[in-house]
């Protein structure tokens, strides 16, 4: 496995779970289908994220989401905008992927909770993507609905894969082989230790923009470079086990934006940078129908800052490590080329003398 960010000696702030991943969020759990077949040019995957492990009928989770730049796709997230909340899995794959992998993901709804939906049910899974075209054939449509189910009850907990692994098997970010990248933090409240996870599928950006910890690194390591403008996307989600309100969720998420901004990029107009923020805390027993009045427990939103910080880190550090993770890959268009992993000596380096 590729050394990750803090074993190059990169100082991140902030405190992270014992995995520095989205899983060290209770119950959260993380698949792959990884599609690789140089002949076929084909380099593209499905990256599954499942909130909890309920069993039998679906459980909500609580939701917000935000779109910092719309050249993208997240489906589900205008019930998100108007429920607060979602239920089923969470998929990320290419762009010409969506509609298979949403497919995938609602055949996987409808067998796994076959109870809820014999009565009037319906399934809207949230499927999210970037464009892979420049390492893999996306015209060719290689994602099938299979792949997205294989993702799925692929889920589990523990270490999480970087890179070229599921959805972000194609990806770039900042012109070096990315895909994807996850970290976690930790916050204390009141003697009470609570979780913020992230996992980005990172294909944004291009190399003059990127930053590491408030150093020019692009500019510093501007070898490889093929591109003139932004062209790519990310997706951003991030997992709490705090309880907090789908408006303190979205609030959540539109800090994403700023740990990405730590990394240099300005949200490119051809990116879709999309984020989405959900809470794994109990929902309540509003699935029961309780009755007209319902009371659940939240976090006051003026203690709310701690877990911002939280996601502002994650993200930030997510991104590197998915920028770390990558290698030398071909290029299919254009072909001929090489989409540069990251010198991972070289950016050590940068770090020695911060360390010693």
């Amino acid at each position: 496995m590729a050394p990750r960010a803090r074993d190059l000696g990169l100082p991140f702030p902030g405190r992270p779970g014992p995995l520095n991943a989205i899983t060290d969020v209770a119950g959260v759990t993380v698949g792959f289908t990884t599609l690789t077949d140089p002949a076929k040019k084909m380099r593209t995957g499905v990256t599954a994220i499942r909130p909890r492990r309920d069993h039998g009928r679906p459980e909500p989770v609580n939701a917000g989401h935000f779109a910092l730049n719309g050249n993208g796709e997240m489906t589900g997230t205008h019930w998100i905008d108007d429920a607060g909340w979602f239920i089923g899995p969470v998929l990320i794959t290419d762009t010409h992927g969506v509609g298979a992998a949403h497919h995938g993901a609602t055949r996987w709804m409808i067998d796994t909770y076959a109870d809820h939906f014999a009565e009037h049910a319906w399934a809207m899974p949230v499927v999210a993507e970037t464009y892979d075209g420049v390492l893999n054939d996306i015209n060719a449509m290689h994602v099938a609905p299979d792949h997205a189910i294989a993702a799925i009850e692929a889920a589990a907990g523990g270490p999480v894969a970087e890179g070229s692994v599921g959805g972000g098997n194609g990806m770039i970010a900042y012109e070096f082989k990315a895909g994807t990248g996850t970290a976690s933090r930790l916050v204390e409240i009141d003697g009470r230790t609570w979780t913020v996870g992230c996992l980005v599928q990172a294909n944004h950006g291009i190399r003059p923009w990127f930053q590491v910890l408030g150093k020019h690194v692009g500019r510093l390591m501007p070898e490889g470079t093929f591109r003139d403008r932004e062209q790519g996307s990310i997706i951003v989600v991030l997992a709490t086990d705090a309880p907090l309100t789908p408006l303190s969720l979205r609030h959540m998420a539109k800090r994403a934006a700023l740990g990405l901004g730590r990394g240099g990029t300005p949200g490119g107009n051809s990116s879709g940078d999309i984020f989405l923020a959900f809470s794994v805390a109990p929902f309540g027993p509003a699935s029961q129908r309780p009755g007209a009045l319902v009371e659940r427990v939240a976090f006051d939103a003026d203690r709310i800052d701690p877990f911002y910080l939280a996601a502002v880190e994650a993200v930030e550090e997510a991104v590197v490590n998915a920028i770390v993770a990558g290698e030398d890959t071909p290029t299919v268009k254009p072909p001929g080329r090489i989409c540069p992993g990251i010198d991972r000596a070289r950016l050590a380096a940068l770090f020695a003398d911060d360390a010693s």
